[in-house]
Order: C-alpha cells, then structure tokens, then sequence
C-alpha cells in the first residue's frame, strides 16, 4: 500500500469511527423481551402525551397528568401527587407567553412508586417533567423523558422487581423555573428515602444520549454506570462543561441533597428545541431507545446493589466511539503528561533541529489562532453580525457545523499540509502540551480530551521515529484514526452544544485531529495545499452565506423574537 493511500484510509476510518460515536443505536421493536427496554413500546406513550402544547395549569397540562398516573397505575405503582404554586419568576414567564396577566397557576407533579422487596432501603428515582414551553408538544422535552421512566419501570417489574423501591417522579413547572423538584426536594416526605436519582432532558429531537451531570465525588458512581452500561454516553469533559454554564435542569435542586445524581440528555436536531414542531412523528426513536438502555442498564444496578455508591474522587470518564466507557482517576493524567513529554524529547533528541523544531509549534500555534479567527468571522457573515433568532440558530447548526468543517480544513492545509519533518511534528506537538498541562492543573477531569491525544501522537511519532516496521506504521496509523476520529465526533458535540455562538471551541479539536494525523502525514505540495485551501474557503463563505440569507426556521420556537 502507498503511503498516499494509507493515509486515506486512515482518514476514512476516522469519518467511520466518528460516525459510530454520534448515532444512537437502531430502535427495538415490540419484539423484544420483555426485561430489555423497547422503543417501541414507550412510543404510545409518547404520541398520547405530546399531542399538543400542555403548559402548567393548562386543562390539556392536567389531561396529561391523568394519563401519566393512570399508566403508572395499570404497572402496580403506588400513585400520588404533590401540589405548590407557582413563584413570581414563573407566573411573569407565563404570562409573557400567553399574552395575558392570569394568577399564579398551581403545578402537581406525578409520583408512582414500584414497591421493592425491601422498602427499607434508599430508592432510586427517575425524574422527568411533564410540562412544555408555550407553543410546542414537547414530544423530546420531556415526553421522551417520561415515556422512559415509563417503560424502565415496566421492565424492571417484568424482570420481577428489585430489592429496592423505584420512585417514578413526574415533575410540573420545570420550563417555568424548576418548581416542581424544587417543591418537591424541598417539602415531599418521600425525599428522605430515596438514595439516588436519574434525571432525563432534552434539548432537540435527537442524537445520541449522554451522561452529562453527577453529583459530587462521583468516582463510584461513574464506574458502576461504565460497568453496566452496553453502550454507553458521555464524559467528564461535558460534566465540567455543563457545571460552568449557567443551565439548569430539574437535577439542580437535586444537587444540594445527599443523593448519588445523574443526568441524561440528548441534543441532536436542535431545531426541534421548544419547537412548535416537535411532535412524536419527528422525534428521533434511535434517541429514544439510547435513552432507555442506559438508563434502564443504570436502574436496574442501583436497585440491586448492597448499598448506593459511596462518595470518591471524582474520576475522569468518556466513552469510546459509544462502544465503552473509559474511567481512572484524575491523577494519572499527569503519568500521561511524563510519558508525552519523554516521547516528545527522544523524538527530537534523534534529529536536532531546533528551526524545524520552533517551525513546527508556530504553525500548531498559528492554525489554532487561523481557525479561530477564521470561525469568528464565518460565524458574523453568516448572521451572527447582529439581532438572532436563538432558535433559528440551533436550526442551522448541520450548516453550521459544515461551514467550520470546510474552514478549518482550509486552515489545516495552508498550515500543516506541507511536508515537516520528524523534528517539525515533535515542534508541533509542544503547544498543545503546554494546553494539555495547564488544562491538567485547572481542570483534571476535563483534561484528558488534550492529554491522551498529545501521549498517543507522541508515542506514534517516537515509534516511526525508531523504526520504520509494519508495526510501527499501523500504530501510527490506528492512533491517527482514533485521535482525529474522537475529535471529528467532539467537534460535532462542541458544535451541537455551542455552535451557533461559539464556533471558535471547535478551533481546539481541529489542532489535536491534526496533531493526531501529522505522525502518517506526507504533505502536499505548496501549490496543491493552497488551491485546495482557496475551494475549502469558497465553500464555507458560500455555506455561511447561504444561513445569513435563508428565512427564520418553520421550528423556532412561537414565543421567540422573529429577527434574524
């Protein structure tokens, strides 16, 4: 094999591996045994709730509540109900939705309770919420969320219980300023038995699902999830992410209590957030089912376990391309960070040239700064310049995503797609080590996305540096595939997460898949690497054009402001 074409497979395997990390599994049918979870047996579910809008203390808001305690009754739970009132915040919110001045409406949320064989034990509770924004059926937030619940709790009876009790919590008011888990955290007597929660949100209408919230010192708690989950979602990464940004969820009242917490999300076809579009026809059933496995997989171990996960350090976790979940403790990065450095001194010590050395890590620092730059300014000219429709934003988001793909492609050929040498690659390599050890420092969980791949690179270019084997090649060549493959898939979740504000976090995966690729990377000619860059550029101006000039999204949400 060439080695022109080795490095095209290299980076078609990486396209594949990225492909299998962001599509969710395919759905199960009615089929399926009945301890396993099913999509299609939560989709009734679905279609019931969501047949149009049902905001708090609306009469189609307490048509749905009846449905909810009436399916928990047909499964044997125990059914009840917990009532408050909505607070100012949430009755201004209201109000500014319905155009009208009504009193503060008063929320129920549902609770069902599937008895265990020892009800002495702390619970574990589902949590999700039955309420929607003005306008939309939220058929993904949440009546994904509670169709799960639904059908977790029917498996888990069909499997013939559990040790301890299941609480199913339907919470009311959560799009109005978490009111129900607030009223319920704070007051319910049933608090005080339950040992874990697992919360389930939406802000799309697809995509895989995600572990992307615990509680506290969740070492344990993370590695039960990584030994039970058969495909599992998410990272420490997202949890660091989601825990500086001001979101909440209804596990934010949660997180102040002594309870082992997770939250589970998807965010894929993001237009369909708070649309009025979001129906039970366009939600994604592959995201559904992604859903319900892990959490049905998490559940099913959390009401048969001794005891709930004691608190320890929170570890580092992620999975690989959804096939498992990888999890150590945060220190051993730092292990990673040595063996980086001494691959990186061994490769350089071979060949000495510090030109070529100091060459290599100004054009890693300069296509980290070029794509960044260069994101910003696509980003303006495709309407960010000004007045937006949120919504409208999160519906342009695959364009989005292939306008910065093209770009940073451009980038990437101007300033690595010509030929370096060893010593050039090891000089490229030094930035985004120096990233990796101040990301350590600051944030350990969160660091591995930067540390694993600068150790793999390392280790590839000091393979191909001591031999130039088959075995040394392939090494190289699965650690080009796995690191640009990770980041291809990183890159869509940084796109789907903050993409339409800040396309320039992309700038980051851009450089390691780079990194990742130059240990097999022959170079193109100078003349070849910028024509090539010229196409890339003109197709992501005409991409970034063509969101500015297109007309506001048929899904933006119908209490949104309408300017672009």
């Amino acid at each position: 094999m060439s080695k022109g074409l080795g490095t095209l497979v290299v980076l078609l395997a990486a396209v594949v591996l990225a492909i299998m990390a962001t599509t969710p599994p395919m759905p199960q049918g009615p089929q399926t045994p009945p301890t396993e979870f099913a999509v299609a047996r939560a989709m009734p579910d679905v279609v019931a709730i969501a047949r149009e809008p049902h905001i708090t203390g609306t009469p189609e808001n307490a048509r749905v509540r009846d449905y909810i305690a009436a399916r928990m009754q047909a499964l044997g739970m125990e059914v009840s109900t917990s009532t408050g009132v909505v607070g100012e915040r949430g009755t201004a919110k209201r109000n500014r939705w319905t155009g009208r001045a009504d009193p503060p409406a008063t929320l129920t949320n549902v609770i069902g309770v599937l008895p265990g064989r020892n009800r002495s034990l702390p619970a574990v509770l589902l949590m999700s919420h039955h309420d929607t924004v003005w306008g939309s059926p939220g058929a993904a937030d949440d009546t994904a969320g509670i169709a799960v619940s639904l059908e977790v709790a029917r498996a888990i009876k069909a499997g013939g219980g559990a040790e301890r009790d299941l609480v199913v919590l339907v919470t009311d008011a959560e799009e109005l300023g978490l009111e129900g888990a607030k009223q319920f955290f704070a007051e319910h007597p049933l608090r005080s038995r339950v040992g874990a929660v697992i919360n389930m949100e939406a802000r799309g209408g697809g995509g895989r699902t995600t572990l992307f919230q615990t509680s506290g010192d969740n070492g344990n708690a993370v590695a039960l999830f990584a030994d039970v989950a058969g495909r599992p979602g998410g990272s420490s990464l997202a949890a660091y992410i989601y825990s500086v940004l001001p979101n909440d969820t209804d596990l934010t009242p949660v997180l102040a209590g002594p309870y082992t917490a997770y939250n589970f999300a998807f965010i894929g076809r993001s237009g369909l957030y708070h649309s009025p579009l979001a129906t039970p026809a366009r939600l994604d059933q592959g995201a559904v089912q992604d859903m319900g496995a892990q959490v049905l997989e998490l559940s099913r171990a959390l009401l048969n376990a001794q005891a709930m996960p004691a608190p320890a350090p929170d570890a580092v976790f992620f999975d690989l391309f959804g096939r498992i979940m990888l999890t150590y403790p945060a220190w051993a990065g730092w292990i990673m960070l040595i063996v980086a450095t001494g691959a990186l001194g061994l490769t350089a010590r071979a060949q000495p040239d510090l030109r070529a050395l100091g060459g290599g890590a100004g054009r890693m620092v300069g296509l980290l700064l070029v794509a960044a730059v260069l994101y910003y300014l696509l980003n303006l000219l495709s309407g960010a310049d000004g007045p937006t429709n949120y919504y409208d934003r999160l519906a342009a988001i695959p364009r989005l995503e292939a306008m910065v793909a093209l770009g940073g492609m451009a980038a990437a050929l101007v300033l690595l797609g010509g030929a370096l040498s060893s010593a050039g690659k090891a000089g490229a390599a030094l930035p985004l080590l120096l990233i990796a050890a101040a990301a350590q420092a600051m944030a350990p969980t969160a660091a591995y996305f930067i540390v694993i791949p600068v150790m793999l690179a390392a280790l590839a270019l000091l393979s191909l540096e001591r031999s130039s084997g088959t075995a040394a090649r392939l090494f190289a060549g699965a650690v080009a595939a796995t690191v640009a493959g990770y980041m291809l898939a990183l890159g869509h979740q940084v796109m789907q997460g903050v993409g339409p504000t800040m396309p320039m976090a992309a700038a980051l995966p851009l450089a390691l898949a780079g990194l990742g690729v130059l240990p097999v990377w022959q170079g193109l000619s100078a003349r070849a690497a910028r024509s090539g860059a010229v196409v890339l550029l003109v197709a992501a101006v005409a991409v970034a054009l063509w969101v500015r000039l297109d007309p506001v999204a048929e899904t933006a949400a119908v209490y949104a402001d309408t300017k672009r």
